[in-house]
């Protein structure tokens, strides 16, 4: 019995460092062994409480990733706590006893002796009486603060990759003047037609997209903090740079606009949203992903030409030189929307945001210019 009690948590503590490893240092999504489970669980949890918060739901969300890496941290330091202690509780009061006193032989006892054998060799109660379990407290004192450093380091990893990921949302934010629209960020780029200058905001947002979808390959539990503000979540940032290389490819004009459709800084864009989103899928929702590109219904065909029509309408405006033909930029920018429409529908339900929410309305000044009233008090200034 006290073989197999020793084996338990020789291999509880293996699986528990096996996890460390492959969620801190080795670092892949979908590679975890104990990780996914638990933010899985704890994420369910979360969407069941939201749902009988009303208006309160992203609040009650928003708390969701900081639990889920203290919950990953409690986990680290019990179970490897759990294993010195099935290690050391068949032997207290032989190769291990008391400082002081009677030894007592009970598993919690045990589980403080393990405990306090992850801190420092030569702390605490209990003192090893042997050669072997000298050496088991010296290897657990070693595996105590490896761990504690690199739990450390990671908590502020995470926290700079959130800090990326939000400073990238902002930005989609204010350069489409807090209104989420890809037309209204189009504008904003190309004032009087002129994408000369725009093209390096453009460049720099496709830049961010890259990391951004590195960070959350890192750091998969990047996906499990949302924020109420929708703008900081990724369906909404990949939602406006898909449909912004949608637009830029099926509306302008070829003559006048050539260079930036086929330009670098447009395809990466494109690449980078599609990585990020395929990844997430892949990763964390349940269920086969969407497929690269599914046929629309024709209720969403009417709502894209919608969209489509008022957001040429609002290039007009910004002095952008759009296609002659309208009706075909149209079926150009259907074609283009069925290959990442589903995953960003996928991805939105899977975070509980609602679709006016990441998909921004068809653009109307009036609407625009009631959700932005920052913007119009700078423009009055």
């Amino acid at each position: 019995m006290a073989i197999v009690e020793q084996i338990a948590g020789a291999g509880l503590t293996v699986i528990v460092l096996l996890d460390i490893f492959l969620t801190v240092l080795y670092a892949r999504a979908g590679t975890e062994l104990l990780s996914p489970f638990i933010s899985r669980t704890i994420w369910r949890a979360f969407r069941v409480a939201s749902r009988r918060s009303g208006h309160q739901r992203g609040s009650v969300l928003s708390f969701c990733g900081p639990v889920i890496l203290v919950a990953l941290i409690f986990v680290w330091a019990v179970g490897l706590a759990v294993g010195a202690a099935l290690i050391m509780h068949p032997h207290l009061g032989g190769g291990i006893r008391a400082s002081q006193g009677a030894t007592p032989t009970d598993f919690m006892s045990a589980l403080y002796a393990g405990a306090s054998s992850l801190s420092f060799v030569g702390s605490g109660d209990f003192k090893p009486q042997s050669a072997p379990f000298q050496a088991l407290y010296m290897v657990n004192s070693l595996i105590g603060t490896a761990v504690m450093s690199l739990v450390l380091t990671y908590v502020m990893q995470i926290y700079n990759a959130l800090k990326t990921r939000n400073t990238l949302g902002l930005a989609i934010q204010t350069l489409s003047d807090e209104t989420g629209d890809a037309a209204e960020l189009i504008a904003g780029l190309g004032p009087q037609g002129q994408f000369n200058s725009g093209y390096n905001n453009l460049s720099s947002l496709a830049s961010s997209a890259c990391t951004v979808k590195e960070s959350h390959h890192f750091y998969p539990l990047l996906f499990y903090f949302r924020f109420t503000e929708p703008y900081y979540s990724v369906s909404q940032l990949a939602t406006v740079l898909f449909d912004t290389v949608s637009l830029l490819k099926s509306a302008l004009r070829d003559e006048d606009y050539g260079w930036l459709k086929e330009s670098a800084a447009v395809a990466q864009s494109w690449r980078a949203a599609m990585l990020l989103v395929g990844m997430l899928e892949d990763v964390f929702l349940d269920g086969p992903p969407a497929s690269g590109q599914s046929p629309a219904d024709p209720g969403d065909r009417e709502r894209w030409r919608t969209r489509y029509m008022a957001a040429v309408d609002r290039m007009q405006q910004a002095g952008i030189n759009t296609m002659a033909d309208p009706a075909a930029g149209f079926e150009t920018y259907a074609s283009l929307r069925e290959r990442w429409d589903a995953h960003i529908v996928r991805l939105r339900a899977a975070m509980m945001y609602e679709a006016d929410e990441i998909d921004a309305p068809t653009y109307r000044p009036e609407i625009v210019g009631a959700r932005r009233p920052f913007a119009h008090r700078l423009r009055d200034v």
